[in-house]
């Protein structure tokens, strides 16, 4: 099987609801949609959402790799030889992980459909569902109450909460959502906003909620005040900015700093460089989630079928594609009261683009 045309399509996507984080209010986002044909009938897809701040890579920058780089390298190659495709590319697109995604994406979707089976069982097949979280951002008392409420009736059972811009509004907003929702399970994304002290102070005020995950609470660029928090407190501490590259875990394992790390496919580079960051996750015994972008369904899909495929990937956090609106893949997998299931046709799914 060789690779005979390349071409691609930017995708401008609204957002139903804006939703503010610790440093950024986002109301659309931009995706780019891959497309390899081959001298079979077989056609692969990826996307790539980029985000300065999280991939390295302005829209403008992941065109300009597509155009220069990416569909010259790719034609004539043969798919099944990726993982030396996906090295040139990255050697020639250093820090521009959401177009290493992309074609990595692509790639696995066309070699799983080559096998005729759907990703998650070309690449393991350890489960066949995963329960998600959804996000709830950075908004007024109320509000939060009235998003968890609409929520919880849509059958979701685990709530993430972002915060960061004020300690004791998120105490008091953590506390009256868990009287509220006693029997949700909640997740809280600090995103890069709190010291050592307000992260350790978070901790005790709010221990009787029982809270699941405490996601980068300190800046990335502080590594250390991650160590700081978790020896401090008794709750997973995970590292999600602080955690971009293979390098960056076995540092983060080696010091010690985490109990769980956020792989998000954007964010890495792929399925491939995932599954190399998740098997040093494992090996320090650091348990790991499947986190997303502002990411349409393909991305998301791709996502899930990496969740599926191994053991120690027990959470996920595969939401970005809800708020998007005119998604051109949201029949690619079903998510049925917070729970997330793959489709059975070959690769990422039946897409029809």
């Amino acid at each position: 099987m060789k690779i005979t045309n390349v071409s691609y399509e930017r995708l401008d996507l609204k957002l139903s609801s804006p939703y503010t984080i610790a440093y950024e209010t986002i109301d659309s986002t931009v995706n780019f949609i891959l497309k390899i044909e081959t001298d079979s009938a077989l056609v692969g897809y990826g996307c790539a959402a980029p985000d300065k701040l999280v991939t390295g890579e302005h829209p403008a920058e992941v065109e300009s790799a597509l155009k220069d780089i990416i569909i010259p390298h790719l034609k004539g190659k043969d798919p099944f030889t990726y993982a030396r495709v996906l090295m040139e590319i990255k050697a020639a697109l250093p820090k521009k992980s959401a177009s290493l995604a992309m074609v990595d994406m692509a790639l696995h979707d066309l070699i799983s459909k080559k096998a005729d089976v759907p990703l998650y069982r070309f690449l393991g097949g350890y489960r066949l569902s995963i329960p998600t979280s959804i996000t709830i951002g950075i908004l007024p008392l109320e509000e939060t109450l009235q998003q968890a409420r609409d929520f919880v009736n849509q059958g979701f059972t685990i709530l993430k909460i972002k915060g960061g811009h004020n300690l004791a509004e998120d105490i008091e907003k953590m506390t009256l959502l868990h009287d509220k929702f006693p029997n949700i399970t909640f997740r809280f994304d600090g995103n890069q906003g709190y010291s050592v002290v307000d992260s350790v102070a978070f901790v005790k005020a709010t221990s009787q909620i029982g809270i699941e995950i405490f996601e980068q609470p300190t800046k990335q660029e502080k590594e250390e005040r991650l160590g700081e928090v978790m020896d401090q407190i008794d709750i997973p501490l995970m590292a999600d900015e602080s955690l971009k590259t293979l390098t960056d875990v076995f540092r983060l394992a080696q010091n010690e700093r985490v109990d769980m790390v956020n792989i998000k496919l954007m964010k890495v580079g792929g399925i491939f460089e995932g599954t190399r960051i998740n098997s040093v996750a494992k090996s320090a015994n650091i348990e790991t989630m499947v986190g997303c972008n502002d990411e349409c369904a393909l991305g998301i899909s791709a996502g899930l079928h990496f969740a599926l495929s191994r053991p120690n990937i027990n959470y996920a956090d595969l939401d970005g594609h809800l708020e998007v609106m005119k998604d051109p893949f949201k029949d690619l997998f079903k998510l049925e009261k917070g729970i997330l299931y793959p489709s059975d046709a070959p690769g990422l799914g039946k897409i029809n683009f």
